[in-house]
């Protein structure tokens, strides 16, 4: 009975006759969904990065990774006081390095093309994965900004995530359209930021941030529109359903990712 009240409505969504005051319960269900995900992805990124970090440090001289400089053997440090564990500079200073970044985008590639072939749990079980390595590769972050200054933007790239997100739910105005421009920007944002690893330029750090916190807030609002409609007009039921949920989940914690770590290069205290 429930799945035929929520495609009634679905049906008479998509034919128009639905009012901006009806709240349809299995949209808001799925919605729901998708944000559970989303919030427990973030949590788990968030765990990842605080508890690497903290195995990868210590105040502790005598317990540090070494490093040959000069051709004397010194402990590796970060600044004044604080160096890194063997664990540390396996993940942040030996070539291992290279797979802790790289490790989270193979991983997304696999999930964005390969989702459709999966089985929901084996999409979950990956999805929670890739959050796992996401937070290993931020959990860099803690060494170059204050914790103070990354808690405060971590909530402004909340209320700001969750601002945005409402009003693409919400509003009325089609924004469909916006899915061409917001992707040549990304296209744009990757490019300079490619250019900025070969030639570093503070101006063009900036610029980056600036115009990547730009798309990456339309790509909320655009995504959270998707997202919602994809569900009213794509009858989605069974394993269809929940490959949506967690799809849109990892679409909308990319969002949020991008955002907080471009306006963490625009707000955030660095470390002296």
């Amino acid at each position: 009975m429930s799945d035929f009240n929520r495609n009634a409505a679905a049906y008479d969504r998509a034919a128009g006759r639905a009012t901006p005051a009806v709240i349809d319960q299995g949209l808001r269900s799925y919605m729901l969904h998708v944000y559970n995900y989303m919030v427990l992805g973030l949590a788990i990124t968030g765990f990842a990065a605080l508890g690497i970090y903290m195995l990868s440090v210590t105040g502790d001289a005598s317990s540090a990774a070494t490093m040959v400089r000069n051709g004397v053997e010194v402990p590796a440090a970060i600044r004044g006081g604080l160096f890194l564990t063997p664990l540390g500079y396996m993940l942040f200073a030996s070539p291992l390095k290279w797979v802790v970044i790289l490790s989270p985008l193979a991983l997304v590639f696999l999930l964005s093309f390969g989702m459709e072939r999966m089985r929901p749990a084996t999409a979950q079980v990956l999805f929670w994965v890739f959050a796992a390595l996401m937070g290993i590769s931020l959990s860099s972050i803690f060494m170059v900004y204050t914790q103070t200054s990354i808690t405060r933007v971590f909530f402004i790239t909340a209320a700001t995530f969750g601002a945005l997100s409402l009003w693409g739910y919400t509003t009325q105005r089609d924004i469909s359209g916006w899915g061409s421009f917001l992707f040549m920007g990304l296209i744009g944002v990757i490019l300079a930021a490619l250019v900025n690893l070969i030639w570093p330029s503070s101006m063009l750090t900036f610029v980056v941030s600036v115009v990547g916190v730009l798309v990456f807030a339309g790509l909320t609002a655009y995504d959270t529109q998707r997202l919602k409609n994809e569900y009213i007009y794509g009858q989605l039921e069974g394993d269809a359903h929940e490959r949506s949920a967690i799809r849109g989940a990892l679409s909308l914690y990319l969002n949020f990712i991008n955002l907080f770590t471009l306006l963490l290069q625009l707000l955030g205290q660095r470390e002296e």
